[in-house]
């Protein structure tokens, strides 16, 4: 659980924060475009080729995330079907779920920003409240909040050596699989996320910004993971249920093993296939926009051809994915495409530092004693023509 804690908490979280953090000061700080490139000019300059390279390494690194994500979900759609309607679990399938998803976020990205996005994503938090507050009170609630409580504590007492967890001595490869696994997939990720994020953030401070990106979600995440894993690990060890061995078998049957233990099985399965159906919608309805604008010199209305032309090739390299080797050609894609973009995310860092320094102006004692004065004299002057108009 703590382990589980760790891959999507706050390390997760800080690499979209860094990302959109970065292109939100410069949207509406600075007043720039949104590219990463730009991001980086305080650091690499304004040389046109370094700019295209870092704006191409960030659209190929943007596209095989989200892809990833996409044959991830569709994966897993396709394993509550077969779950919930026996439909086969076999690539054909999920390539009729992927053509089905596009035809979706297609329809979705015609509507815009603020219809399609806005209207699917409100389904997708009152879906995910719905089954999280089910799960919560329908399972074993005491048990739950304890393992919350421990998951948590495990976490922070252990995340340094999770952080910088490698086997070079005994072999084996679960930290490949799952720990660097899951870094590559959310770098290849971010500068989807963090362009969505900043896009959203207008208006906000940095100190907003960085409570809302790095303190909300994984907390939420956090209390998914304990209200559903602690549910099913409490059946496993109290009840004599075997949902361990069949997510071994098959990851995808996760969430709908679950919910047959639970009341009401067969409608929270099918909320789940929903859920799940609304989250690829909006995950590729966004990187269609965000890929639209990458791909138009940082514009914030993308023309309706770029997203359809991204929106086709997001699916089919994601087909392409799952057709060729399944769950192992879409680790091996985040892996391949993480690895330069993990430079630039790196040297963000230092160039968000340099630009909020630039930004200050330091203020001495004698300035604010002046502004005080200028202040004093203000109100006063504000206090006597108020007295005056109220005398007229």
């Amino acid at each position: 659980m703590s382990y589980a804690f760790f891959h999507w908490g706050a390390s997760q979280w800080s690499i979209f924060a860094i990302v959109g953090l970065v292109i939100a000061y410069l949207q509406y700080r600075k007043k720039q475009d949104g590219l990463v490139s730009t991001a980086l000019e305080p650091i690499t300059g304004k040389n046109t080729t370094i700019k295209n390279t870092i704006d191409s390494l960030s659209v190929i690194a943007t596209v095989m995330g989200i892809a990833t994500s996409i044959g991830l979900g569709v994966m897993q759609m396709n394993g509550g079907l077969n779950a919930v309607f026996g439909v086969p679990n076999a690539g054909w399938m999920q390539l009729l779920i992927i053509a089905g998803v596009f035809v979706a976020y297609m329809i979705s990205s015609t509507t815009g920003l603020h219809k399609g996005i806005k209207y699917l994503s409100n389904v997708n938090m009152t879906l995910v409240l719905l089954l999280l507050i089910f799960v919560f009170f329908a399972g074993p609630t005491l048990f739950i909040l304890n393992t919350f409580t421990v998951g948590l504590g495990d976490y922070l007492a252990n995340f340094v050596s999770y952080s910088l967890r490698l086997t070079p001595y005994e072999g084996g490869t679960w930290a490949i699989d799952w720990t660097i696994f899951y870094w590559a997939w959310v770098i290849a990720w971010s500068p989807f996320v963090g362009a969505f994020v900043a896009r959203i953030s207008r208006g906000r401070s940095i100190r907003e910004f960085v409570f809302g990106v790095m303190i909300v979600p994984p907390l939420i995440s956090c209390l998914w993971f304990a209200s559903f894993g602690g549910t099913a690990l409490y059946s496993d060890l109290n009840n004599g249920t075997a949902i361990a061995e069949a997510v071994d078998a098959d990851v995808t049957v996760a969430l709908f093993e679950l919910f047959n233990i639970l009341p009401l099985s067969t409608i929270m399965s099918l909320l789940a296939i929903l859920l799940i159906a609304t989250f690829l919608i909006t995950s590729a309805d966004s990187a269609a926009y965000i890929l639209g604008s990458m791909t138009s010199r940082g514009s914030l209305d993308p023309s309706m051809t770029a997203k359809m032309v991204w929106g086709v090739l997001i699916s089919a390299i994601a087909g392409v994915l799952l057709f060729a080797g399944g769950l192992e050609a879409l680790q091996t894609a985040s892996l391949v495409a993480a690895l330069p973009f993990t430079i630039l995310m790196l040297t963000m860092v230092f160039a968000i530092v340099k630009l909020v320094r630039t930004d200050i102006v330091p203020i001495t004692n004698r300035d604010m004693k002046r502004y005080k004065r200028m202040r004093e004299r203000y109100e006063a002057q504000e206090l006597e023509n108020n007295d005056e108009d109220q005398n007229k």
